[in-house]
């Protein structure tokens, strides 16, 4: 029996037809005076907590809205079923010939938040992104056409605002302060998911700091297992102080369905977002000019490392903050601004959030010795991001090469690349390959040694006592692996 796929799927909710027709949402009658106020679901409810679940969900639904969008899809007639057919290709156009439509219309649902009285609301960026026209509808019934005011797809934000929208009277969500969710906490998921009304539903808040699971560049994910179902994306997740924590964006699932694995953008991260979108409708992120790994236990005890806390620098971009700094290849970067960085993942949101012209300070690790290192932070552009490298374990099955001119040429290896060996070939399935090196790259080092030849690499691999370290080129990159004996 084959295992089944999992998905990781954005839950925007697409139909090449109409949105269903809706009218007000539905309110639930008002309890007797004398009834006695439903109990909470928090044993122990914080200060500021609102008295109860259907306090918190009354309140919070009123700021999330259904978003209907239509974007026109072009269409090229030679993707079409059937277009080499000679029978068939008469009627895809020609001389004095009726063509195919090379456009369609299409409709999607998704969910946001209002955030600000002044129509900003908050949503995903693949609710909204591409979109030809947006309409809004509110929690009353109220429909309004709405205008993009910036998209982040690097994070999956974007902040659209309605055009010709009511001011005072429009419901509004605060934020809430994400970094202060605690494991455990609960959360309502809130949001429109068929444009048939709001919908509420509630759970926990699973885990914090949900990061490389391919979704975005940029993942800081709250986990939650309140039910999220398609058309969720951009609705609101909430605290039971009635505050927004989280932007709903995606699930995790076998079926394409809920399945008790959602994942929220948190509010920290949407509100400075939001901020820089509205302030020059692009968001700003810093730049430190490293390739980074994390570490394992593989190349802690190559490096003579006794932690597997803090980040590996495999490699250095010439003229970039890092470089002016004094980052070195193979530096182990421990803090940064004086807070400690487990992983690549934490290092790199917070160099971007610390965005461009910030100073900085690193701790780092080199030759058993700490230093301390400063500069100031550039812009990221999209051609520069902070890489990180693939990870690596057991290296076997490997043949290399010498670095001459055929080789150079072969696999495109840049001139400043004087010295080194090829991987000539990687033999399939066995460790080298699951270890990642690929034909192609170009081994460096071995144990911090320089090799020009193959007869180099093969005494420095035989002199290496127990694991064996190499610096490996690739990309225009470079990173180290882990040969074992």
């Amino acid at each position: 029996m084959k295992n089944p796929v999992i998905l990781l799927s954005l839950l925007s909710f697409l139909s090449c037809g109409a949105a269903p027709a809706r009218g007000p949402a539905a309110r639930g009658s008002e309890p007797p005076a004398e009834a006695a106020p439903a109990p909470s679901v928090v044993a122990a409810a914080p200060e500021g907590t609102l008295a109860s679940v259907p306090d918190v969900a009354e309140k919070a639904v009123k700021a999330v809205v259904n978003i209907s969008t239509t974007r026109t899809e072009h269409i090229d007639p030679r993707m079409l079923p059937f277009y080499n057919d000679p029978f068939f290709r008469q009627f895809f156009g020609g001389p004095g010939m009726p063509r195919v439509p090379t456009e369609r219309q299409e409709r999607s649902l998704g969910s946001g938040v209002i955030v600000r009285k002044d129509g900003v609301i908050l949503t995903n960026n693949h609710v909204v992104g591409d979109a030809d026209e947006i309409e809004v509808t509110l929690h009353d019934g109220r429909t309004f056409e709405a205008e993009v005011v910036g998209t982040d797809p690097k994070s999956d934000v974007a902040v659209v605002r309605l055009k010709d929208g009511p001011k005072e009277d429009l419901p509004v969500l605060p934020f809430g302060d994400s970094s202060a969710l605690r494991l455990g906490e609960t959360v309502l998921a809130i949001g429109d998911p068929f444009g048939i009304g709001q919908t509420v539903t509630m759970g926990i808040v699973s885990a914090t700091g949900r990061a490389n699971l391919g979704i975005v560049d940029y993942e800081d994910f709250i986990q939650t297992d309140a039910a999220i179902n398609p058309g969720n994306s951009g609705g609101a997740l909430v605290n039971m102080k009635g505050e927004l924590v989280g932007i709903n964006t995606a699930i995790f699932s076998r079926s394409g369905g809920y399945q008790g694995i959602g994942f929220a953008i948190p509010s920290d991260m949407a509100r400075a977002i939001m901020a820089d979108l509205l302030g020059d409708g692009k968001v700003d992120r810093g730049f430190l000019g490293v390739m980074i790994q994390d570490l394992d236990e593989d190349l802690a005890q190559a490096m003579d490392l006794d932690t597997t806390e803090g980040v590996l620098v495999g490699d250095v971009t010439e003229d970039s903050p890092a470089a002016k700094a004094g980052v070195k290849r193979g530096d182990v970067i421990l803090k940064f601004n004086g807070k400690p960085m487990k992983d690549t993942h934490e290092l790199r949101m917070a160099v971007a959030e610390a965005g461009p012209g910030t100073p900085f300070t690193l701790e780092v690790l080199r030759d058993g010795r700490h230093k301390t290192l400063e500069g100031t932070l550039d812009r990221l552009e999209d051609e520069q991001p902070e890489r990180i490298a693939d990870k690596a374990s057991a290296l076997e099955g490997l043949t290399v090469g010498p670095l001459d001119e055929e080789a150079r040429q072969h696999y495109e290896i840049p001139e400043r690349i004087r010295d080194g060996v090829v991987v000539r070939d990687v033999e399939a399935g066995s460790r080298a390959a699951r270890a990642g090196l690929r034909e192609g790259d170009v081994i460096l080092e071995v144990n911090r040694h320089p090799v020009s030849s193959v007869s180099d690499f093969e005494k420095e691999v035989a002199h290496g006592k127990g694991r064996t370290l190499l610096l490996v080129a690739r990309g225009g990159a470079t990173l180290f692996l882990v040969l074992p004996k």
